[in-house]
């Protein structure tokens, strides 16, 4: 037998901790090449299809204030909206949102758009009030600096639920973080077979866990029984660096490590393959069992719940208490740095 080089033991450890699922990520992750090159590639035809006027709309310099003030609400916003795009350029602006996720990942983003014309129908007011409010088209892309294969620049897009961030240098991605995903209504009923539930194995995979827990694990992640209302560092450039709390991996049953694995994999596979994967790497060598899990609130649907999954390389922050616990807010973030920015000690 040959010996094992160091990627297969990875590969291997990445069996064991993440199951199935994990294992099928990454033998599925090769690419022809760094998926930043085919942003460049994306933004460059965008920005050739565009009107100048377009152009200098949604263009930046790469150190503007903008590229750090990112925020999830429905707010007015600095850039080029979809609204403002049809034929060519908005497919050219479809295939820059897609170069920057995976297919299950840029599914994703469609669906949360498609909600704002769901909140469209169910609010009260003028109507076209609601409709400049909630407009699925009213999700803006902006660009920071030259986008080229040899230079640093980067990329947004960002409407009510939805902010993608992206720094890319020498055609390589070295940041996409924060990265925020939300849903309102985030469960609709339309009768059988006419249901939708946006980030649902967000939710149930993080409430397996819980319910997983015996009595003395239940006292270690479980921080309140009362949930916070938001999300934490909502709109600020870094994350919180708080030292973990809750049940951590090394404290699983291996049931719960398991379904741990697959809520990480729901998170990792919104990215493109090589972004996914560099984040499954340092998770790996940082360590599975430096994960912690915690808990706030109730436990069962409908009721106000809150988590938190933290290891040495990433915080998951994870909210839905408005609306009866039917609006979600998650997001991901990077504690080496946002926007490939160390953080400040």
């Amino acid at each position: 037998m040959q010996p094992m080089t160091a990627r297969g033991s990875r590969l291997l450890a990445s069996v064991l901790v993440f199951g199935i699922l994990g294992a099928l990520l990454w033998a599925q992750g090769e690419q022809a090449e760094p998926s930043g090159m085919g942003m460049v590639r994306a933004v460059q035809k965008f920005q050739e299809l565009i009107t100048p006027a377009q152009k200098t709309q949604a263009a930046f310099g790469y150190d503007d204030p903008e590229r750090l003030n990112w925020h999830f609400i429905p707010r007015p916003r600095k850039g080029l909206p979809l609204k403002n795009l049809e034929g060519a350029p908005l497919q050219a602006a479809q295939e820059l949102i897609a170069s920057g996720l995976s297919k299950s990942g840029y599914d994703q983003v469609l669906n949360v758009m498609s909600l704002e014309e769901v909140l469209y129908l169910l609010e009260a007011g003028d109507r076209q009030e609601r409709r400049l409010r909630r407009d699925p088209a009213n999700y803006y892309i902006s660009i920071f600096g030259a986008p080229s294969q040899s230079g640093k620049w980067g990329w947004r897009l960002e409407g009510h639920h939805v902010s993608l961030n992206y720094t890319i240098d020498n055609g390589r991605v070295t940041a996409s973080t924060p990265e925020f995903f939300g849903a309102n209504p985030g469960f609709i009923d339309a009768g059988p077979g006419r249901s939708i539930r946006v980030l649902a194995p967000e939710e149930d995979l993080a409430r397996q866990i819980l319910k997983l827990c015996d009595a003395d694990r239940l006292k270690v992640a479980l921080i309140d029984v009362k949930a916070p209302d938001e999300v934490r560092s909502a709109n600020a450039p870094q994350p919180e660096t708080t030292p973990p709390v809750g049940l951590a991996a090394a404290k699983m049953t291996d049931d719960q490590k398991k379904v741990l694995g697959e809520l990480l994999n729901e998170y990792l596979k919104n990215m493109p393959a090589d972004v996914s994967n560099a984040r499954r790497d340092r998770i790996m060598q940082a360590g599975f069992d430096q994960i912690y899990f915690a808990w706030w609130g109730e436990s069962e649907r409908n009721e106000r719940h809150h988590y938190r999954v933290q290891g040495p390389t990433f915080l998951i922050e994870y909210n839905n208490t408005q609306n009866s616990a039917n609006h979600v807010h998650s997001m991901w973030r990077d504690l080496a740095g946002d926007f490939a920015l160390p953080l400040k000690k």
